[in-house]
């Protein structure tokens, strides 16, 4: 995606996630890889395709509950590893408080 489109700038940011109603453990089929204000990007085992929708669970290191997320898939594509793909997920609405408490846990080298 070009990065002159983009309303809000990303960071980098590792945390162990989930999709949301699974059982399965945090970071064993997605994680996330970036975030904004506007949006996600994950990589995961499960193939998705634009426009379906996607609530994941971010575990961060405040000892609160999961923060949930939830948007449209942007874009898809596999990756160069075995079986994941790369996904783009936009909000459904911009939410400053939960991009907050993901953006204080990131380190940023200015």
């Amino acid at each position: 995606m070009d990065n002159e489109r983009r309303r809000f700038a990303r960071f980098q940011a590792c945390f162990p996630t989930k999709f949301k109603d699974t059982r399965d453990d945090f970071g064993y089929g997605v994680f996330l890889r970036d975030a904004s204000a506007n949006g996600v990007n994950i990589l995961t085992k499960d193939r998705h395709f634009f426009n379906d929708r996607i609530a994941l669970e971010v575990e961060l290191p405040d000892g609160n509950d999961p923060l949930v997320l939830s948007g449209r898939v942007m874009w898809s594509k596999p990756t160069n590893e075995s079986s994941m793909w790369d996904i783009g997920l936009k909000f459904d609405e911009v939410d400053f408080m939960k991009i907050q408490r993901i953006f204080k846990f990131t380190h940023t080298s200015n």
